[in-house]
């Protein structure tokens, strides 16, 4: 997405871009806080927001992507599951790769880390041949890297996306060098896995890199301090209602008790389709009367995957003010207050 107001048309003759398929990973830490990373003001996509790990599926390291005209280009699949954790680890040095041995993460070094993330963004070497040599098997099992919602991006912006969006937690029973999550207790007997410190690029993309709980995060982008794309203010909402909120306990037990509850709102068999399969494109509902501010439906999953039956959340709704330096003032809401206040508005208007 860009600042540009979402599904406000396209100019008359010009086809909308075919977007390009991307993953992206709301990382949990033992802690239950989620990972941002801030990117750089230069990039070409999200220029000084904050976002989740993620970036293009590529064919040379994850594997065959599906044709734009197949309906597979907008699901869950092995290519998108790859980039989500080649990007995670090229973005913030945390390798989501389990040993064939011990069922566990696997642990490097700095050294091999770093040269690892530099050598595979720069096409040195290919991401299934680095891990094969750390004996190590990318961790994109269905209950590790779980399917959170795909978005797809309105017509009217130039560089469109098809972005799988997956949640993963990271190991309660693992110890954290990081000093905003800190180590949770081991199974008994059991060696503890280090999980590295998040770090940024080197500036290549990302400035900084850090967890947070998802509560804290949605109140520096509520005061404008910084910036979050509807899909992240959204997605950190939905999450936010579960994993940490301001206040809670922390303890082993509990923490293992909200990612409980957060699964089970992702799989809740009542909700059709599930947040798994959710496809949304955000699109131009309507100017608030009250404080001018766009509202976003979410409804829709775009041109590309309504053919194939694909939809979205009709009870949610974005409010965003769009600014030159991009999104501010992102709430979420519940679509049915939205046109009920409207009404009275409108009402009052006429008084």
């Amino acid at each position: 997405m860009s600042s540009r107001t979402p599904g406000k048309g396209l100019e008359k003759g010009k086809a909308p871009a075919v977007p390009k398929p991307s993953s992206s990973v709301i990382l949990i830490s033992p802690e239950n806080q989620a990972l941002l990373l801030h990117r750089v003001k230069t990039s070409s996509s999200f220029p000084s927001a904050h976002v989740f790990p993620g970036g293009n599926v590529d064919m040379k390291h994850d594997g065959p992507i599906p044709d734009p005209q197949d309906p597979k280009r907008h699901e869950d699949g092995p290519a998108y599951r790859m980039a989500a954790i080649r990007e995670t680890f090229e973005e913030s040095g945390i390798l989501l790769a389990t040993s064939p041995k011990t069922g566990k993460l696997v642990e490097i070094s700095d050294e091999e880390r770093e040269h690892g993330r530099k050598a595979i963004h720069s096409g040195e070497i290919m991401f299934q041949d680095w891990l094969a040599s750390k004996d190590a098997i990318p961790d994109t099992a269905l209950d590790a890297l779980i399917p959170f919602t795909r978005w797809v991006t309105p017509t009217n912006v130039p560089k469109r996306f098809t972005t799988q969006m997956y949640i993963y937690f990271l190991p309660l029973s693992n110890t954290s060098r990081d000093a905003g999550a800190s180590a949770t207790a081991s199974l008994e007997g059991e060696k503890e896995v280090v999980i590295p410190v998040p770090t940024p690029d080197g500036g290549v993309e990302h400035t900084a890199a850090r967890f947070l709980p998802p509560w804290k995060w949605l109140s520096l982008a509520r005061q404008n301090r910084i910036i979050l794309f509807p899909p992240q203010f959204f997605l950190l909402s939905l999450a936010g209602q579960y994993l940490s909120p301001e206040g809670a306990q922390k303890s082993t037990e509990v923490f293992q008790k909200e990612r409980k509850a957060l699964i089970e709102f992702i799989n809740d068999p009542n909700t059709v389709p599930s947040w798994g399969d959710k496809c949304m494109s955000p699109l131009f509902l309507l100017k608030r009367k009250s404080d001018g501010r766009t509202v976003l439906g979410l409804n829709k999953p775009g041109i590309e995957a309504e053919q194939f039956n694909r939809t979205g959340d009709d009870e949610r709704v974005v409010f965003v003010n769009f600014k030159k330096e991009g999104p501010r003032d992102v709430e979420v809401a519940w679509k049915k207050d939205v046109y009920r206040e409207e009404r009275a508005h409108g009402e009052k208007e006429k008084l």
